[in-house]
């Protein structure tokens, strides 16, 4: 998983990757009560979105990026409308859509198999390195995913394949932005999936004739909403800013950490600790997670290096 990139970049990669993952765990826990208030899984999303919109394009502007964006060629233009495209609506769409008519455990199942999907993509797209001990280390990650959010019952149907698709639209947008950000800043590309994409989704709610739930959205709602907006501009700006820094396949071998985060906090407001199996699922992913880390960061190879120097 290591490349060209400096130490200290990789490092930087690897922590905001872990915040990305601790957003995510916190933002799931929290989308299930928003979610509660607004039946339209669709429009939720839309609103959720449009926040976060707001908060990434203030971002953007602040640090430069209509500059940035004027100065852009044809071609990086046509990369920021496709990451809009294939990461900041259409799945959004399909992955709802699919959650209505798919099985739970099955969905969740899906859904977390996007690091697989990234790695087999990276290493001839992006040239990164994946030798048999991060193989070991993903497959481990699966391992865990597994005993977390079991497929028990599984059955495939439009549902189960309206949210494979939505992951592998997700997987190839990872790839597209890993070599968009080699020109891009992360606060531009993050501005341009949340705010061309919420345009998109505003469109989808247009055609399909549910514009108007938008205006039903009680206040109660509209709280929850702007609180799970801010933590998804939150996970956007350090997943992008993560991808700038590190490797694609481990950003997104640790983002699987996420699942643990929101296990503890469903733990904890449930005051009851989850049965065995799933502890033993979280460890798998912890200590993958771990691994993978210290891979990135080029710790294991100093490991290495000081067990093989003999003692004086």
């Amino acid at each position: 998983m290591t490349g060209p990139r400096s130490l200290g970049s990789r490092q930087r990669g690897v922590l905001l990757a872990l915040g990305t993952a601790a957003i995510s765990g916190v933002a799931v826990y929290l989308n299930a009560f928003g979610l509660k208030l607004v039946p339209d899984a669709a429009v939720y999303t839309t609103a959720k979105n449009g926040v976060a919109a707001i908060i990434l394009v203030a971002l953007a502007l602040a640090v430069g990026a209509g500059r940035e964006a004027r100065a852009l060629d044809g071609q990086r233009r046509v990369g920021l409308l496709a990451i809009a495209v294939i990461g900041g609506s259409i799945p959004f769409i399909l992955f709802f859509s699919g959650l209505a008519m798919a099985t739970a455990p099955t969905a969740a199942f899906i859904h977390k198999t996007l690091f697989i999907w990234v790695a087999i993509m990276a290493v001839p797209l992006l040239g990164e390195r994946v030798g048999m001990i991060q193989v070991a280390a993903l497959g481990v990650l699966l391992l865990g995913q597994a005993m977390v959010a079991p497929p028990t019952g599984m059955g495939w149907g439009t549902g189960e394949t309206l949210i494979a698709a939505a992951t592998l639209l997700w997987s190839v947008e990872v790839v597209v932005a890993k070599r968009l950000l080699e020109g891009v800043s992360a606060p531009l590309l993050g501005a341009a999936r949340m705010g061309l994409g919420v345009l998109l989704l505003v469109a989808y709610l247009a055609i399909t004739g549910r514009l108007g739930g938008l205006a039903a959205i009680t206040g109660e709602a509209w709280l929850w909403i702007l609180v799970t907006g801010g933590l998804l501009a939150g996970y956007v700006a350090t997943w992008f800013a993560a991808l700038r820094q590190t490797e694609a396949t481990t950003v997104t071998g640790i983002l699987v950490v996420a699942a643990v985060v929101t296990g503890a906090l469903s733990a904890v407001s449930k005051g009851s600790a989850p049965d065995a199996g799933v502890v033993a699922g979280y460890v798998l992913i912890v200590s993958a997670v771990v691994l993978v880390g210290l891979m990135s960061t080029g710790l294991m190879d100093r490991f290495r290096a000081v067990r093989a120097v003999p003692d004086a």
